[in-house]
């Protein structure tokens, strides 16, 4: 029987493989959905360690993957295309000074900067729990897309950005996908992952039995968000483009129907969640076409892909309340095959 470490191993080449073989077995179209779920893969896992493993119901993604996005994008524009778009209110100089040719180095500080944001915003945050957690972090979302419509000359305010470097291919999106889910991983299976389950469980027991409920939460949070201002980073220079609109609830609101649908705690429902939400609303788009069924010709309905996956959503939450992974992953079930093969001598 195949031990777990090495169907981890096989996990991960069956990534790359898939990685590699992604610009030759599709479309351009596909390429980019493939992107965007891989994306939406870092998003979600991260969303999923503070709101799933560590049970802390946080609604702050939208702010992080904003922070993110921004701090990519000016790093990534030259000073003769800032210019051309900062033509309104002007620009300020030391938005003006950043620069970088490098897409690792961007993405990196996208995500250190937004990492940085929630150490210094979690002594506020870790004051409250539950639902006044929620609106605290609901909050800090709201106020950083405020900031970026308010201060036009380092954002560029309500005009967003343009034009930025197409740097996110699969290579990239997929590579760094395989990466965070690898450190995420680790970490939950370490002995923070497993305090982060204790504050989940009982937050008042785990700190009776010596454990330092602040620091874990902030590990958390840290974490969470430098993934988050990565994914950031990616989607801005998948998209060339960057908006305050892009970032409001809305974000928030999908990544959470993501890790729900998944299985909350649960990573590789993450996975599983961002692939049937991706994926799955693009596969839908037929039915927003006129369509001719047993002779019958039936107009273009724009919107019904979401009226019938709205309702397939609600199907899978009714028979699958803990998500379709519930808090496991797949390895755990994977393990209850074998056994129960070995018990029949299958």
């Amino acid at each position: 029987m195949i031990k777990i470490k090495a169907l981890h191993l096989i996990f991960l080449f069956i990534a790359l493989a898939f990685v590699f073989l992604t610009p030759v077995v599709f479309s351009d179209y596909g390429i980019s959905i493939v992107n965007q779920i891989a994306i939406f893969i870092i998003l979600a896992i991260s969303y999923n360690l503070i709101n799933g493993v560590t049970g802390q119901f946080s609604l702050e993604p939208n702010g992080f993957v904003a922070v993110g996005a921004y701090v990519a994008a000016l790093l990534l524009l030259g000073t003769e295309a800032k210019n051309d778009q900062f033509f309104y209110e002007g620009i300020n100089p030391l938005i003006l000074a950043l620069y970088t040719p490098s897409f690792i180095v961007a993405l990196l500080a996208a995500g250190i900067c937004a990492c940085l944001l929630s150490l210094f915003l979690s002594f506020a945050v870790f004051r409250v729990r539950g639902d006044y957690l929620a609106i605290v972090t609901l909050g800090f979302g709201i106020i950083i897309k405020l900031l970026a419509l308010s201060f036009p000359t380092f954002t560029n305010g309500s005009r967003g950005l343009i034009d930025i470097p197409n740097f996110s291919n699969i290579y990239f999106t997929g590579g760094i996908a395989i990466i965070a889910v690898i450190l995420i991983l680790n970490l939950i299976y370490s002995k923070f992952g497993r305090a982060m389950k204790a504050i989940r469980d009982d937050e008042d027991a785990a700190e009776a039995m010596g454990i330092n409920t602040f620091w874990i939460k902030t590990l958390a949070f840290g974490t969470s968000a430098f993934f988050e201002g990565v994914g950031g980073g990616l989607l801005a220079c998948l998209l060339t483009t960057v908006s305050p609109e892009q970032f409001d609830f809305l974000l928030t609101f999908q990544l959470l129907i993501i890790i729900v649908l998944g299985g909350l705690g649960s990573t590789t429902g993450a996975i599983l969640g961002s692939v049937l939400i991706i994926g799955g609303s693009e596969w839908l788009r037929f039915l927003d076409e006129s369509m001719n069924i047993f002779g019958y010709e039936i107009e273009a309905m724009p919107g019904f892909r979401m009226v019938v996956f709205s309702f397939i959503l609600i199907l899978v939450m009714l028979f699958a309340r803990k998500g379709i992974m519930g808090d496991k992953e797949l390895t755990y079930y994977l393990k209850r095959l074998g056994k129960f093969l070995r018990k029949n001598k299958c």
